[in-house]
């Protein structure tokens, strides 16, 4: 794999100079996002569409016949056979191309092509530009949405001045005449559009951050080279001591009596094992629709169980969840989204974009649309991503209760899906028929999951009372938006389980719904939530329970601890926050833990210092699995739980997650 080199910033700040710099020093193929948008500003106007309409605009965006040129010296921008390259640098394209780049169907259409070049590159198909050397892509959401497993990502930044003496001196070599004031307002209101759908005027965890105010262009470059050197060179020391590490365990092996099959694995490639056999990953199913249609009813049907929260309001279900399902004898993933909406905001906003993502990550999607109510606007939206997608979809009309209700179920055969399956996920009806036309449609190995070891993952728990970084820590983790984070307390209703790899070696990380109080105090979907964050403790072999460092210990923390403890599970404690109090409060919160948590002494509280370090944390307190079963100290009292000597006992204040 070619090495993958990803940077953001605001518009004057020197990326895409430094980006080109950076790319033609190292033989790297260079992607320029923002000229995608450009180019696709450039289209919508040449096809004569209201850049109001956002439809239209997504709809044309879709179509766009674009090939870009990956030549850092000369990178080039052809539309419909036309050569664009200068002209998506006029202002007036410029002026534009924000009402283009805030459209979310835009985004997520050019998301996916810049997906599949970065891969391209990455991979060395024959064809690529960089022969598989990789690739230096910059822009908008690269080193957090679209490229959050980079290898090197990083936040070039200027100040506002700079950035305006830059922006005006690349229009004057080019010839064009500069106003000041113009220049200004254009810059500010570009970055002010842009900030609704993006992230890119702080660096967030994991990402590098680049200030170029006061450096020359070649500093800037230098610096970012450094920076490369450095992580290249760390990636071969970790290699270089895997590789030690497993001489050692060679060596040590002299020791013991092997038998035939011991020796058959470590004569496999020459190399000792990293896990169990591993069976191919099971096809998934996304279930999508608009809110308040029945997915998660629907879900439950699916699984026999009630598993999946629901309440009769919409918007219940907000992060997309993963359940194990079968079906005539087939296994299969089934992931429950939460409702797909158009021109929202927010919390609103996040949940669709969790419900793309599902789209995307998906063999085969589930569309449930409400046969009583209709096709709406949303359906056909949705409807439109979904061909987008290129998935093969099947359309299932909900709340056809009675074969008098058919009828509704006909008129959805405008949609342009194939036929509308009826079904009544409250009551049954119709759901065999709807999971033998899916089976029919999901391959029998699926092309987007990875293989798992034969007797399943490690699995870590997230848990802890609401609003104390649950989900924030499970994307700091993961690289990426993995799940919906809001200041409301309460977000995450579903357990979210996403797949990690560390050191090798794959664990599923659980996000669960905050514990509010006793179970026989919750309401609605509060109480399916609290038991369904129990179940989660119950299934995984490793809990870190997060405590929020600016607020006491309190009843609710040291309730959440004896859970974990009843369950007999490993006990991983972290001081969330903990950078955001000053020393008095730090040095209390420390007292309070040994005082208030002293039945769990074992197991000393952790400070977050960055990401990669609290991911370390549940390895540590959970023994490696031999082949054959889960390690007892997984699965077995407080005594086989104390974290080893890698465990940080004296820990330096962290970031927040």
């Amino acid at each position: 794999m070619g090495i993958v080199v990803a940077i953001d910033g605001p518009s004057g700040s020197g990326k895409s100079t430094v980006s080109r710099r950076v790319a033609a020093t190292l033989g790297l193929a260079y992607l320029d996002t923002g000229a995608m948008y450009r180019a696709a500003a450039w289209w919508c106007e040449h096809k004569g569409v209201d850049l109001d309409d956002g439809a239209a605009v997504a709809d044309a965006v879709a179509a766009m016949p674009l090939h870009m040129g990956l030549d850092p010296e000369h990178p080039t921008f052809t539309v419909d056979g036309t050569d664009v390259s200068a002209a998506i640098r006029d202002p007036h394209i410029a002026s534009v191309v924000s009402k283009v780049a805030t459209n979310l169907d835009v985004r997520a259409e050019l998301a996916r092509r810049q997906r599949d070049i970065i891969r391209f590159e990455a991979t060395g198909h024959t064809g690529s530009f960089s022969g598989g050397a990789g690739i230096v892509a910059e822009g908008r959401d690269i080193t957090t949405v679209i490229a959050p497993d980079a290898d090197v990502r990083l936040l070039v930044t200027a100040s506002e001045e700079a950035r305006l003496m830059r922006r005006a001196g690349d229009l004057e070599a080019a010839g064009k005449q500069v106003d000041a004031d113009a220049l200004r307002d254009q810059v500010v209101r570009r970055d002010r559009d842009d900030s609704t759908v993006s992230q890119f005027l702080t660096a967030p965890e994991g990402v590098t951050l680049v200030d170029t105010s006061e450096m020359t262009l070649e500093q800037s470059v230098e610096q970012v080279l450094d920076l490369i050197e450095e992580a290249a060179d760390s990636a071969a020391r970790r290699d270089a001591e895997e590789d030690l590490r497993a001489q050692a365990m060679r060596e040590g092996l002299s020791d013991y009596e092997l038998d035939e099959e011991d020796l058959a694995l470590l004569e496999a490639d020459g190399e000792l094992p990293t896990g169990d056999r591993t069976e191919p990953g099971l096809p998934v199913l996304a279930v999508v629709g608009r809110p308040n249609v029945g997915k998660s009813t629907l879900v439950n049907r699916v699984l026999g169980r009630r598993e999946a929260v629901v309440q009769d309001t919409p918007g219940v279900t907000r992060d997309r969840v993963s359940y194990p399902a079968e079906w005539a004898g087939r296994r299969f993933t089934i992931v429950d989204t939460g409702g797909w909406e158009v021109d929202v905001a927010g919390l609103d906003a996040a949940v669709a974009t969790q419900a793309e993502v599902a789209v995307e990550m998906a063999d085969a999607v589930l569309l449930v649309v409400d046969a009583q109510v209709g096709i709406t606007e949303t359906d056909a939206r949705v409807v439109r991503m979904l061909r987008r997608s290129g998935k093969p979809v099947v359309l299932a009309a909900n709340k056809v209760d009675s074969p008098a209700q058919e009828g509704d179920a006909a008129a959805l055969w405008n949609l342009g899906l194939g036929e509308p399956f009826p079904v009544s996920a409250l009551h049954g009806r119709g759901s065999g028929e709807v999971l033998d036309a899916v089976m029919e449609v999901l391959p029998e190995v699926s092309a987007v999951a990875a293989a798992a070891p034969e007797g399943g993952l490690h699995r870590v728990a997230l848990v802890g009372r609401p609003n104390v970084g649950k989900s924030s820590l499970l994307n700091s983790i993961a690289g990426r938006e993995r799940v919906v984070v809001n200041e409301t307390a309460g977000t995450t209703r579903d357990p979210v389980d996403e797949i990690i790899e560390l050191d090798g070696r794959q664990w599923v990380f659980v996000d669960t719904a905050g514990i509010r109080r006793r179970v026989k105090q919750s309401r609605g979907a509060d109480y399916y939530a609290v038991l369904r964050t129990q179940g989660a403790i119950d299934k995984a072999e490793v809990a870190v329970v997060l405590l929020d460092a600016s607020e006491p210990i309190s009843e609710q923390d040291v309730r959440v601890v004896q859970q974990v403890v009843d369950a007999g599970r490993a006990l991983v404690l972290v001081n969330n926050k903990w950078d955001l109090v000053d020393e008095e409060r730090q040095k209390m919160l420390l007292w309070e833990v040994e005082h208030d948590l002293a039945h769990v002494s074992w197991a000393p509280p952790y400070q977050p210092g960055r990401p990669d370090g609290m991911a370390h944390q549940p390895a540590r307190a959970c023994p490696r699995r031999r082949p054959g079963g889960l390690d007892h100290a997984c699965a077995h009292g407080p005594a086989q739980r104390i974290p080893g000597p890698a465990a940080v006992r004296d820990p330096a204040p962290g970031a927040r997650w």
